[in-house]
């Protein structure tokens, strides 16, 4: 360990006005700024320490710590950082001090590269090492009892499962707030073969903010000249040749995720693939949460399911209808899910409130368990009144269910047959030749309009949308035609539901497909399609979940296979799970498409390696459902309660 004498140190009698409002604890907090502490290679990283006071003449107690390892500044605020009914986020400090106040050692650190940390920041892959050292640390200290828990959000979730993949023994108890890679090249990074371009906003806005652009006046000025929505029309980019070139190390590892297109030893290093880890995995009190409209569904859901059924724990899941970790908005995009949707309402108090309660059950010092009710939270939407609201928002609205395991219990398939005549129903085709041909050209992607992202809102906002051409959305004219009148869109829907079908779980669809070029993508959309009404005369086409296959991955996401041109393939399509009701007298609507962009990487249909190719070519793809080729959709249905 090293400390830095020119550390501060301050002593803070109790949180300000604001946290305040969340329930001050009796004690007041000391605080030491930019404790200096070095990892296994000498780098040193910068950690702020907020330290319970115990009363004058007292003994001095020993504390369990709560460590938040964070790349955006521990010492900023973040727009999730909020608070039902507050209109302002609260502070890193003001959290951190709050905690203190109610009896833990909080320790917020700086990543390796970022703020006030020594080295330099590669993205991801330094994390689990420098964060078991960090708890290590934090152990031995003179005020800690030995106990150390971990939470954060996002990043600050992906750092904790990395260090729980190596199993520190002090590590007590984690709260992985969306994110904590079950599997990056699943979801995070790259999905279904195909590379998610919140990546490249996310390395841009970054490599602004790092200590060397803010050190290097050139480097600064040169990223900030560049138009990041005119990049996004002129891929492909290469390196060199980006938005990021100024930066290189934010470059390197940007075009390294990218070009890493097969499931190789890159992979499954243990920050980016924690299911390779979960026997090793620390045995510990978890909570893994996050929303429907996040890109870390399938991370939290896969966590969930690995961990549980290996560790005593307990495990939860929490799945709510929010964006990227607005936990405390009842609004997901264009749609509202009512008073009830928020973490807030569904637990009965803030989300600082809640954790805290947890800790203290976990630590045994309460016996109340805030998920009492189940292991497994889960919030289905559907079911408001389909209304636009004050806000001009669809009230969908939802209810939370609590069950103790994930699939939901009762849950089954029930298989939509598709038809060339754009139908979607449980008889499969009995035409012998029936199949559907559109066109994508990379030049002329279909746009994204919502879904599970982050990072990236001057793009490409996150959640729920009338699926309409909109020129809020990039790539978008503003015409307001429904973007399943595309002609290299494949619109399928139901008949008007006689009576509510209820889902959740992960969606797929089985499709017989086939290109007259040696690579391409597939993508799903599933869609709760309202008639139309008063407030929508043209009704309402609400996302609720996308997936994408690259086709050369079809078999094997570690040995790729380019198509024989016109021979027909059978694939699986996944799309991210999700829960809903459709109301009876709506439609459940499946996109067919090859494009879903700027949200996934376009594929140039030529074989060519990602990240990597000049030159593109348009593919005529075909999607089967005749007789022989039965392509359907497949969707975890639960069964319908009394009173539904």
């Amino acid at each position: 360990m090293a400390i830095d004498s020119g550390m501060k140190h301050a002593c803070v009698s109790g949180v300000d006005g604001v946290a305040a409002g969340l329930g001050e604890g009796p004690y007041a907090v000391s605080l030491s700024q930019d404790v200096m502490v070095a990892m296994r290679d000498g780098v040193q990283l910068a950690v702020d320490l907020y330290v319970p006071v115990a009363a004058e003449g007292s003994v001095a107690p020993r504390w369990p710590c709560l460590l938040e390892r964070t790349p955006y500044d521990k010492s900023g605020t973040a727009q999730s950082d909020v608070v039902a009914g507050q209109p302002l986020p609260l502070s890193k400090p003001q959290i951190a001090r709050w905690f203190a106040s109610h009896g833990f050692v909080v320790a917020m650190q700086d990543c390796r590269g970022r703020y006030r940390s020594q080295g330099v920041f590669t993205k991801y892959t330094n994390e689990a090492e420098d964060g078991y050292d960090t708890l290590a640390w934090l152990a031995a200290q003179p005020w800690s009892d030995g106990r150390v828990l971990t939470q954060g959000l996002s990043y600050c979730a992906h750092v904790q499962t990395a260090l729980g993949s190596l199993a520190p023994p002090a590590l007590t108890a984690q709260f992985v707030d969306s994110g904590g890679f079950s599997n990056a090249y699943q979801g995070g990074i790259r999905q279904g073969g195909a590379f998610e371009l919140k990546q490249a906003t996310w390395a841009y806005k970054h490599a602004l903010l790092s200590p060397r652009t803010q050190q290097d006046p050139v480097r600064k000025a040169a990223l900030q000249a560049q138009d990041i929505r005119a990049w996004f029309r002129r891929m492909p980019w290469a390196r060199g040749d980006s938005p990021v070139s100024a930066a290189p190390e934010y470059e390197d590892y940007l075009f390294e995720q990218w070009e890493h297109g097969d499931f190789d030893a890159y992979w499954q290093q243990v920050e980016l693939c924690g299911e390779r880890h979960y026997d090793r995995y620390a045995d510990v009190p978890m909570v893994h949460m996050s929303s429907w409209y996040d890109p870390y569904v399938r991370t939290a859901t896969d966590n969930y399911l690995g961990l549980s059924r290996r560790k005593r724990g307990p495990v939860h899941l929490v799945m709510g209808p929010w964006i990227h970790g607005r936990r405390s908005q009842t609004h997901s995009g264009d749609v509202d899910f009512g008073p009830q949707s928020t973490l807030d309402a569904a637990f009965g108090g803030s989300f600082y409130q809640l954790r805290r309660a947890w800790y203290d059950h976990v630590l045994g010092r309460s016996g109340d368990d805030p998920f009492a009710r189940g292991r497994v939270s889960i919030f289905v939407m559907g079911g408001g009144s389909g209304r636009r609201n004050a806000d001009g928002r669809l009230e969908h609205g939802g209810r939370w269910l609590h069950a103790d395991d994930w699939p939901l219990p009762g849950t089954t398939t029930r298989a939509l047959h598709l038809h060339a005549d754009g139908r979607l129903d449980a008889a499969p085709s009995t035409d012998p030749l029936a199949a559907l041909d559109y066109v994508y050209d990379p030049a002329r992607p279909v746009p994204t309009i919502g879904g599970t992202i982050t990072s990236a809102e001057e793009i490409m906002p996150p959640g729920a949308f009338d699926q309409r051409d909109d020129a809020r959305f990039f790539g978008c004219s503003g015409s307001g035609r429904d973007i399943g009148e595309r002609d290299d869109v494949l619109c399928f829907r139901s008949a008007p539901l006689t009576q509510d079908v209820e889902i959740a779980g992960s969606i797929r669809a089985r499709l017989f497909v086939s290109s007259d070029c040696v690579d391409t993508d597939i993508t799903i959309k599933l869609i709760d399609e309202y008639p139309p009404s008063a407030d929508y005369p043209q009704g309402f086409a609400m996302n609720l979940s996308d997936g994408i296959l690259r086709l050369r991955y079809r078999d094997s996401w570690e040995q790729p296979r380019l198509l024989v041109p016109g021979e027909v393939v059978e694939v699986e399509v996944e799309a991210f799970a999700t829960a809903n009701r459709f109301r009876q007298g709506h439609r459940i609507r499946l996109d067919v498409s090859s494009s879903n962009y700027p949200h996934f990487d376009l594929n140039p249909n030529t074989g060519a390696a990602p990240g990597r190719w000049c030159e593109a070519r348009v593919a005529h793809n075909r999607v089967h459902m005749d007789r022989a080729h039965p392509s359907q959709l497949l969707l975890p249905v639960l069964p319908l309660r009394e009173g539904d």
